[in-house]
């Protein structure tokens, strides 16, 4: 994984911060926001429960099946310009999302969310480590992007809830298009571009990833409605094992990895790995 790191100047540094946190912020707030607005949505678009469970889910599924494929594009493709791309596709699938008029609109604009969504987080970290030095800069700037995630999650609910009750829980959904547009016009400006990793996609990883961690997400979410022991979500969990192991076996013999089986070496790195995972689990 190849980057550019570049020392900037401190007033480049902090919009350089500010472009990569906000469009964070945006995908995370969007995020919290819809839990506010499933009551709403439930009585304006008179949906089933099943199907208002998919408005968020269609998200989830699919933000967690593309998340290594996103990151792998940024390394093959320059990470600014495939982060720039993501918010494009997160912003105009917000408005989407504000404008549905029927079930499988929203639900397939949420798809759409998830899909940018899996390209601008990994991008933005990236891009993140890219931009400061190892040492004091780039601590305290990733312990910035982590509060981040905790505060965009939080204010979420808030925002939602009070857009819900005095505009339309719409408006929390059009509010991204100005924020996306301002992010993708000051990123080509200030954003380093990392330098492009030759080689090409992992094929057989990109797909066992994609259809492992997306059937295990498929299954976790069908088991809140059928329960664990339901034969479609004990096929569907299996199969998404089947696929992990596919993928893990895969990457040892893959010259270029979608996933670099040397990252779980650290143990550092590997009980950061599992403190993300039982927070994001909670």
């Amino acid at each position: 994984m190849n980057t550019a790191p570049q020392t900037a100047t401190r007033p480049a540094s902090s919009v350089i911060l500010a472009i990569i946190l906000v469009s964070y912020f945006m995908i995370l707030l969007d995020n919290s926001i819809i839990f506010t607005a499933l009551p709403t949505i439930h009585t304006a678009m008179e949906y089933s429960t099943t199907g208002l469970s998919w408005v968020q889910d269609a998200y989830t599924l699919v933000f967690g099946g593309l998340l290594l494929l996103g990151a792998r594009a940024g390394d093959l493709l320059g990470r600014r310009q495939v982060f720039v791309f993501g918010l494009a596709v997160f912003a105009v699938a917000s408005v989407l999302v504000g404008a549905a008029q029927t079930g499988w609109w929203l639900i397939a604009a949420r798809a759409l969310q998830g899909i940018g969504a899996a390209i601008v987080a990994p991008s933005a970290l990236s891009l993140l480590t890219a931009s400061f030095p190892e040492g004091r800069e780039r601590a305290k700037a990733v312990a910035l992007y982590g509060a981040t995630a905790g505060i965009g999650a939080s204010l979420g609910m808030v925002i939602g809830g009070a857009l819900a009750d005095w505009v339309s829980w719409r408006a929390g959904f059009f509010i991204n298009l100005p924020i996306g547009a301002a992010m993708i016009m000051l990123a080509p400006r200030f954003l380093p571009e990392t330098s492009r990793s030759p080689g090409r996609f992992d094929l057989t990883g990109a797909i066992s990833a994609t259809l492992g961690v997306g059937a295990v997400v498929f299954a976790i979410i069908h088991s809140a409605e059928a329960g664990w022991t339901s034969p479609l979500t004990i096929t569907i969990l299996v199969a998404g094992a089947v696929m992990v192991v596919v993928l893990i076996a895969g990457e040892r013999r893959a010259p270029q990895p979608i996933m670099p089986l040397r990252l779980f070496d650290s143990r550092r790195r590997g009980g950061a790995y599992v403190a993300r995972l039982c927070t994001s689990a909670r």
